[in-house]
């Protein structure tokens, strides 16, 4: 009787010997394994992630290839399409970035909780576009995650306490008197048309050199190389922004914008590294808190005082590569969105000739019976200095800030499955936009979104709103750490603008234009009138 024999596999058209076929033959099914694995792995993942997604209400996409994309631009459009979409889905709104990149919107304070409040390791920044800005800022607190954000946001935090924070006072008014002394000289037939961005945004920077370098480069009334490099890459990180060939590093170095990117970078970097070295050879070898007492009684230190002081636990201190980042970072975050906040005030009091009115009142009662028109900022407690007494000023700083916040949005990607309070998914590794500006405009929360009306943020009306409703310096662990720095120039910039003169509307209504930070088409143009020629 025969016996059947199975035929042996061939593998000779692989140039292997019949000797040799087995353990080729096992790695060649390992290799299947794996692959069908992975295969049925990220088809599950994809299923999962559909899942969570089809849960999020979405508008109608242009086509199946492009999905959403150009449904919200950066234009007054784009931000009258915000408001349309707020108030049909309040509670957030999924979009989709071409055929494959769903991106998931959050817009009602309920919901972004679950996003905000996580943790800095869980909710990391998305970097898409914050990787342009890194050869410029480097890893500071703006751009750096995990280990190396928790201790940098630890150790920096000293810097912006109210001790620290008080002495710049009298430098916000020295910088707003210096714009003021412009105006005056322009307006001197009776009124003057100006862009009041460009002038804010040249007198914060000239605030932040002397409270980052204890520097005064003069710079609101001479050119400044170092300010115009500043301003140079703020433009060209928004440019590039709207490039999409250009989002590619290698082809970005060869392009003429590309190449000055680098020129003012590096300007930049020279004169931080050169303040940084000389500051180290004259800083004394004394205890950090022995410094930091005579220092702030002579009302001399300054951010970079602060981060050569600055120790981890371990006793670990910066290094000058990481202090230059966290300057670069502070004077990058620091002039344009406090320009953009402050603008856009001036812009609100100029349609509500009421409120500013009342607000020119207040400060002239707290000046009455003072010899300087100063605000000061020296009393013992800090609860109970000028800034403190102005509280229709700050409610009607809030409300403009609620109308025009000056960064729109904020963009999170999780390491980690998020459950939001109705039940919801937000899945692993999705781009979660919270909406700052469709927040702040969401119906179901502000009634009536699009009037300005200062009395929203009255004591007696805030009791019941959520604290996340209100968010235009973020929230949660990686909130602004600069907003007590932000909201007391604000406050003595506008104190002593309302003081000295008129705001009036332009004849031209301006349109929005949402960048890095808020702005307006051409500028934002106001008109100005001395109080002391009426």
């Amino acid at each position: 009787m025969g016996f059947f024999r199975m035929p042996q596999l061939d593998l000779s058209w692989l140039g292997l010997r019949l000797e040799a076929s087995s353990p080729w033959l096992l790695l060649l099914l390992i290799g299947a394994s794996w692959l069908l694995a992975r295969v049925l792995t990220q088809t599950y993942i994809f299923y999962r992630t559909y899942h969570h997604l089809c849960d999020f209400p979405q508008p109608p996409k242009w086509n199946w290839f492009l999905g959403h994309l150009g449904m919200i631009t950066p234009t007054e459009h784009g931000l009258k399409e915000v408001t349309n979409l707020v108030a049909t889905y309040p509670q957030g709104f999924m979009t989709w970035l071409g055929p494959i990149i769903p991106i998931i919107t959050l817009c009602h304070p309920d919901i972004i909780r679950s996003v905000l409040n996580a943790s800095a390791s869980v909710a990391l920044k998305e970097v898409v576009f914050y990787s342009f800005l890194k050869p410029w800022l480097g890893d500071g607190l703006l751009l750096s995650d995990g280990d190396k954000w928790s201790s940098h946001r630890r150790m920096l935090t000293p810097a912006f306490h109210f001790n620290i924070l008080k002495p710049y006072v009298k430098i916000f008014n020295d910088s707003t008197n210096i714009m003021h002394a412009k105006w005056q000289h322009l307006a001197s037939g009776g009124s003057a048309r100006l862009d009041v961005f460009e002038n804010i945004s040249l007198m914060t920077l000239d605030s932040l050199q002397k409270c980052v370098f204890s520097f005064d480069s003069n710079c609101q009334e001479n050119p400044s190389e170092y300010i115009s490099a500043i301003l140079e890459l703020s433009a060209l990180v928004t440019k590039r922004y709207h490039q999409l060939l250009l989002h590619i590093d290698s082809l970005y170095q060869l392009t003429c914008s590309g190449r000055r990117f680098h020129k003012a970078c590096h300007l930049v970097h020279s004169f931080t590294d050169a303040v940084i070295q000389d500051r180290r050879r004259t800083l004394p070898s004394k205890h950090e808190d022995d410094v930091l007492k005579a220092k702030a009684k002579s009302k001399t230190l300054d951010f970079i005082d602060v981060l050569l002081l600055s120790k981890d636990e371990d006793g670990k201190e910066l290094s000058d590569e990481d202090i230059r980042a966290e300057a670069d970072t502070f004077m990058f975050e620091g002039h344009d969105t406090t320009a953009s906040g402050l603008s856009w005030i001036l812009y609100n009091l100029a349609r509500h000739p009421e409120y500013q009115e009342r607000c020119r009142q207040e400060v002239q009662e707290l000046l009455r019976d003072r010899e300087s028109t100063e605000i000061e900022c020296s009393c013992a407690v800090f609860l109970r200095d000028d800034l403190a007494q102005l509280p229709f000023l700050t409610m009607c700083i809030k409300e403009s800030l609620r109308l025009h916040p000056p960064v729109t949005v904020i963009s999170r990607r999780c390491t980690q499955d998020i459950v939001l309070p109705d039940g919801r998914v937000i899945p692993k590794g999705v781009i979660c936009i919270i909406n700052i500006f469709a927040t702040h405009h969401n119906p179901t929360v502000w009634p009536d979104p699009e009037v300005y009306d200062p009395f929203r943020f009255d004591p007696e009306n805030i009791k019941d709103r959520s604290p996340l409703a209100f968010i235009p310096f973020s929230a949660g662990p990686r909130n602004c750490i600069g907003q007590t720095f932000a909201m007391n120039e604000m406050k003595v910039a506008l104190a002593l603008t309302l003081l000295r003169f008129r705001v009036l509307p332009d004849d031209k209504e301006p349109r929005r234009k949402p960048e890095l930070i808020l702005r307006a088409e051409g500028g934002l143009w106001l008109r100005v009138e001395p109080l002391s020629t009426q």
